[in-house]
């Protein structure tokens, strides 16, 4: 919680680390947005693919998760954060390059297309675990929620603009022609992490296996009551709620047979519901309780992603642009919460291992529920399969409603992570 409710403006205004953060985080999440509508368009439109490889393509950014995250997440724990974060964002533009000069040249393929997906995954799985602990230095404990806040706030409205943009775009001048914005967001979020300047806390150097460093992470993962039952319910809501998301292309572009235009919108409306959702959750926590806020913040997220299943051609898409809406909220106050607890009890060297080891169960139902999307589509039938995707999502809020937080009013009040091994402990590295 913030103490004394510091102002969103005061903690932009003063703190020059994090107000590099909140422009790299920003600029990146809109080229990422980008990207993230031109990459199913080219498979679907350009390249022609089945509607399997259009819902697995969704999974490729996110299966690195799934096989490096933990080794990944001991890189990160070892290494300065600022230059990973540098080096994460050059791999991903010169490997999402190859796809709009492939279009040029002729070599356009899908398995080009799945392998820069891929690696641009891997590049993510850098990027993010070092960002996430970067925030955690850049403010104090008391500001997480209003930091993290803002960065989903902002970082929602900037997802909002790249998915109406490429909506406009791909249908205007190519889908892979589009991935030129993405690429111009990339170089202004390298500017503005070169200004970043944070006394960073990473694990100090040993003779102890990676292996070993893999097994600490993945077991304070675990440690905790609270940080099960977070992880559980983000792994559920992932698993179901993708399997509708990774057919939303699909869904649109083929068996209603609407426009690019129409799948920019829908995709905004969430990004324009994650924004709300963002910016209000710090508020919201402190009238209600983040407790409450992170238990029900997941029904309406359940009733948002089933407005799919009531769309229909012309003016019945709005019921889907207002189920994305709430969606996005949801999903916004959500995170929010969960992520300001971890970061709060963390400590600070094991940030890039407890950021690995969630990511990787809940993260990697991401790809998990690309690949199952697919298989659900060629064989029951897209409108089929996001019904079954509606109802995995359903188990996520039983959890937070029914489980170990069920009558905590202030998850920040908690404070039973253990400290780890005194092996693993952390130093500060200026």
């Amino acid at each position: 919680m913030s103490a004394g409710g510091t102002g969103s403006r005061r903690l932009l205004a003063r703190n020059r680390n994090f107000r590099a953060l909140m422009i790299s985080s920003t600029f990146g999440v809109f080229g990422n947005a980008v990207a993230a509508v031109a990459l199913p368009v080219i498979a679907a439109v350009e390249l022609d693919a089945s509607d399997f490889a259009v819902a697995a393509l969704a999974g490729m950014t996110f299966l690195p998760w799934l096989l490096f995250g933990l080794l990944i997440g001991v890189w990160v724990d070892r290494l300065p954060r600022r230059p990973v974060m540098l080096a994460a964002l050059a791999v991903r533009v010169l490997v999402l390059a190859l796809l709009p000069l492939g279009y040029w040249l002729g070599f356009l393929t899908t398995p080009l297309l799945f392998a820069a997906a891929f690696v641009a995954g891997v590049a993510s799985v850098f990027f993010q675990l070092a960002d996430a602990a970067v925030v955690q230095q850049a403010v104090t404990a008391d500001e997480l929620m209003e930091g993290n806040g803002l960065i989903t706030g902002w970082g929602a409205a900037a997802d909002a603009a790249g998915r109406s943009m490429a909506g406009w775009l791909t249908s205007a001048v190519g889908a892979s022609n589009t991935l030129m914005v993405q690429l111009a967001t990339s170089v202004v979020s390298l500017v503005s992490l070169r200004r970043l300047d944070v006394a960073e806390v990473v694990q100090p150097q040993s003779d102890r296996r990676i292996l070993q460093e893999m097994s600490d992470g993945l077991r304070y993962t675990f440690s905790t009551a609270p940080l099960r039952a977070i992880l559980l319910n983000a792994a559920l809501w992932n698993l179901g709620g993708n399997i509708a998301a990774s057919l939303l292309v699909v869904l649109v572009l083929r068996t209603l047979g609407e426009s690019e235009v129409w799948l920019g919108l829908l995709l905004a409306a969430a990004s324009v519901g994650g924004a709300v959702g963002g910016t209000t959750a710090n508020s919201l926590g402190e009238r209600f309780g983040s407790g409450p806020l992170w238990r029900w913040s997941m029904v309406p997220g359940v009733i948002g992603y089933a407005s799919l299943l009531v769309i229909t051609p012309g003016w019945g898409m709005l019921w889907g642009v207002l189920g994305m809406f709430v969606m996005g909220a949801s999903v916004a106050w959500n995170i929010v919460v969960g992520s300001s607890f971890r970061q709060r009890v963390c400590p600070p060297g094991m940030m890039g291992r407890l950021g690995a080891a969630s990511r990787m169960v809940s993260w990697g139902m991401l790809a998990l529920a690309s690949l199952l999307a697919g298989v659900l589509a060629e064989t029951i039938g897209v409108r089929e399969a996001v019904v079954v995707g509606v109802v995995i999502a359903c188990l996520a809020p039983l959890v937070a409603l029914l489980g170990p937080l069920r009558g905590v009013r202030r998850l920040e009040d908690l404070v039973e992570a253990p400290e780890p091994d005194a092996r693993s402990g952390a130093s500060r590295n200026s």
